[in-house]
């Protein structure tokens, strides 16, 4: 609650003051590395505090519109739900919509890579919302794909029929899909669609690889401490 009250107050000690108190770890640092650190410092504080602030702001959205399509599903059990079934005891429900349609052979690589980090939080998570993997290829085949990655703790569901996909926009015309990260509330007897996300391929700034924010996965942002990044030619792949 403290944190909150200073957000809200603008009582924050300004980043540059905050980051003049790094120690470095090794004796022997440059003075130049020195100053380029907490310079950086300041601006990793600065952005730690923007994530902050949009977090809050998204959570602060009105009420969404309502779900009206009556879509079907079939869950980890092979049972026939609707969406508002697989909420379960919990009022939010956190799905992820993944590439893996009947006509691929094998699933989308990089929506391996976020089901992979997911699968290590999923029963934390699982805590305070419904987590839910959706697909369009049958149940088996997505939990025989989990088994060979050894994830234990993602309740995977099918999307009967394509309308789900088509409605939220993630069926192409040619058959292809595109993932999407989708949040849903419960609002009494009905369901409203609280946060999805939007940004597309074309949203991707010059010269950097189309992604979301905030990165769900630890892939690039590890990548991204080090000293040679993500780099330009580099991609997952399901085996090595």
């Amino acid at each position: 609650m403290a944190t909150e009250q200073l957000n809200t107050s603008g009582d924050l000690k300004p980043a540059r003051e905050l980051a003049d108190g790094m120690q470095i770890a090794f004796s022997g640092a440059s003075q130049a590395y020195q100053d380029a650190r907490k310079a950086l410092l300041a601006e990793e504080i600065e952005l730690r505090r923007h994530a902050t602030r949009l977090a809050k702001q998204r959570q602060a959205l009105p009420p969404g519109p309502l779900v009206t399509g009556t879509y079907r599903f079939r869950d980890e059990q092979g049972f026939d739900a609707t969406l508002d079934d697989l909420f379960g005891a919990h009022d939010t429900l956190v799905s992820y919509f993944w590439m893996y349609g009947p006509q691929r052979e094998r699933p989308c690589p990089m929506c391996t890579n976020w089901l992979g980090a997911v699968n290590g939080n999923a029963v934390d998570i699982k805590q305070r919302v419904a987590l839910k993997i959706f697909g369009r290829s049958p149940v088996g085949r997505q939990y025989d794909f989990a088994q060979e990655r050894g994830w234990r703790h993602l309740d995977f569901v099918q999307t009967v029929g394509d309308d789900y996909a088509r409605d939220l926009g993630l069926l192409n015309e040619d058959g292809t899909e595109n993932p999407a990260l989708v949040v849903f509330r419960k609002d009494g007897p009905s369901v409203r669609l609280f946060w999805m996300s939007q940004m597309r391929g074309e949203m991707a700034d010059p010269g950097q690889d189309p992604r979301d924010f905030p990165d769900i996965a630890s892939l690039w942002s590890i990548l991204d401490l080090t000293p040679h990044g993500r780099g330009a030619d580099w991609y997952p792949r399901l085996s090595y």
